[in-house]
């Protein structure tokens, strides 16, 4: 049994080179490849090509924040905190934090910026508010770095606790009281005088309250102006920050100036103080200012499209304008010659004098001018209107305007007056005969050795009056009124005067028979005789007649006080 037992045993063995199994040298590679992972993992702790795409940030302080704290955008998870070091080039307790971000938090851009924000109040669970930047910037490389001007961290309640001493705890009490009844204090009437009358009679914090209804246009000016101040190209306001840089560089620089600047800025300051009053009532001035400017600039705004458009239809002028002007040389040439002293240039020297005594004349103007518009007021307003009216005159009406009426007497006196001897033209007048005899006033010279005359003749009826009857005194005459202003005559409203020579300076007419101590004298003239007569025993000083007085009144050259 033994044998047969060998026998099988012998017979169930291969030999080497004629085995078929596992490769030793392959099953040892393969666990030293397992022990080689095994002891790279206990040490780096990392599973190889499986890191994501890491973001690295400076900041002042790490704070609370460690390794595995939550990375947030805009309140959701993105990423975790990896790793947190000491920063080797800054000072203090500069970190550099690690953070490993997930794909859908990219992509994350060069401005950027890192906060470090508690999770919960006073619990000390802090995470990495992350804000991804703009899109128009560069993008971050994994394995970047933020700067510590593009990261902040949260302010720890025991820096609030530590910054607030016992002294500083009674000021900053001192402070909020004095706020307190600056806000709720009454204003007294003396206080309220030199207030704005919007404020008058309000505490501070009405009229705090009242200044929000005016924030929004304000508040809508500023965000205009921040927004204004990031620019429109990018690095604009890098670009502004290193500007002020270099000033300020050039001031550090010019140390002396800048204190003289400051003196006189102090100087400014204290004229502006002084005059406090003025000032306060120029920047009452401004909220109507700016209304109106605002105004003139949205009409300025309406008018900028025509304005663009004027000046597009201008430029086909303005491309044109170098051929106008080299086309122009000649004329300028021939206009120079023109000008010169032996042309125009003398006729103008000769001319000055002229011109001087021209500017005199225009500036007498000045004066006779407004003369010359009263004069045609008068005429228009006073003398052609009357000279329009057509005098009512009963059976002797013509019907046809008063001054016609004169131009028709001058033609009738041109035709009386034909006859003339050695002593000139003279009018016949045909008298009539009757029992009754009229005479006028005294008329003629007056005075001591003279004799006033007086008219007389005879009519066959008895007069009934004269019109318009003579009142037998001047009208009074004011120089200082003027034409213009004077109401129209009442040409038709004259009245009749008596034939009994009962009105002063009227016409007395009686029988023939009853006339005493009359001298008549007829003159003596060729052709029909007329019935002319004076009465030379008339007293001196009984009178102008009708005529003369007439003529007294429309002489505009009569002395001041002159009949």
């Amino acid at each position: 049994m033994a044998r047969l037992r060998r026998r099988q045993t012998d017979a169930k063995r291969v030999l080497r080179k004629d085995r078929t199994g596992a490769n030793p040298f392959k099953v040892g590679l393969a666990v030293l490849i397992v022990l080689g992972l095994g002891v790279y993992l206990g040490f780096a702790k990392d599973i190889p090509f499986t890191k994501g795409f890491e973001v690295r940030a400076v900041f002042e302080s790490a704070v609370n924040i460690r390794p595995n704290s939550p990375v947030r955008i805009a309140g959701v998870d993105v990423g975790k905190v990896t790793k947190v070091e000491g920063y080797k080039k800054g000072d203090g307790n500069a970190a550099l934090v690690t953070m490993e971000i997930k794909d859908e938090g990219l992509p994350i851009h060069k401005d950027a910026t890192a906060k470090i924000r508690p999770r919960i109040f006073l619990e000390g669970n802090f995470f990495v508010d992350l804000s991804p930047g703009s899109p128009s910037a560069p993008k971050l490389s994994s394995g970047d770095t933020l700067p510590i001007t593009q990261t902040s961290r949260a302010v720890q309640f025991d820096e609030v606790l530590t910054a607030l001493q016992s002294d500083t705890r009674e000021d900053l009490r001192e402070l909020l009281e004095g706020y307190g009844t600056a806000l709720t204090h009454e204003p007294t009437a003396a206080e309220d005088v030199d207030q704005d009358p919007d404020v008058q009679g309000k505490t501070a914090a009405e009229a705090l309250n009242a200044s929000i209804e005016d924030s929004v246009p304000a508040l809508r000016g500023v965000a205009i102006v921040n927004e204004a101040l990031l620019g429109l190209e990018t690095h604009d306001l890098s670009k502004l920050i290193e500007s002020t840089g270099k000033i300020t560089d050039a001031l550090s620089r010019h140390e002396q100036s800048l204190k003289d600047l400051v003196t006189n800025f102090n100087r400014t300051q204290a004229a502006l103080a002084d005059e406090s009053s003025a000032l306060r009532r120029s920047i009452g001035e401004l909220g109507p200012t700016i209304s109106n400017a605002r105004k003139a600039a949205t009409s300025i705004n309406d008018a900028l499209p025509d304005l663009r458009a004027l000046a597009l239809e201008l430029i086909p002028g303005v491309q044109e304008t170098p051929a106008t002007i080299k086309a122009s040389y000649p004329w300028i040439r021939q206009t120079r010659a023109l000008l010169r002293d032996s042309e125009l240039g003398g006729v103008v020297k000769r001319l000055r004098p002229t011109t001087a005594d021209l500017a005199k004349l225009a500036d007498e103007n000045l004066t006779a001018l407004p003369q010359a518009d009263l004069v045609s007021q008068c005429i228009t307003k006073v003398i052609l209107p009357t000279g329009n009216i057509k005098i009512q005159d009963g059976p002797f009406t013509t019907g046809v305007e008063n001054y016609k009426e004169f131009w028709y007497t001058v033609v009738g006196f041109a035709g009386e007056g034909q006859n003339f001897d050695g002593n000139g033209h003279y009018v016949r007048f045909a008298s009539g005969g009757g029992d009754w005899l009229w005479a006028t006033g005294p008329f003629g010279p007056s005075g001591s050795g003279n004799t006033a005359f007086r008219q007389f003749s005879r009519t066959n009826r008895r007069p009934q009056g004269t019109r318009p009857a003579y009142p037998g005194k001047q009208p009074p005459y004011n120089p200082n009124a003027r034409c213009k202003d004077q109401p129209l005559p009442a040409l038709n409203d004259a009245p009749t005067g008596p034939a009994d020579g009962s009105g002063p300076g009227g016409i007395a007419a009686r029988p023939h028979q009853q006339v005493q101590g009359a001298t008549i004298q007829v003159p003596t003239t060729t052709g029909t005789a007329a019935a002319s007569a004076s009465s030379r025993s008339a007293k001196a000083g009984e009178g102008d007649d009708l005529a003369t007085e007439l003529i007294e009144r429309l002489n505009p050259f009569r002395k001041e006080g002159s009949r």
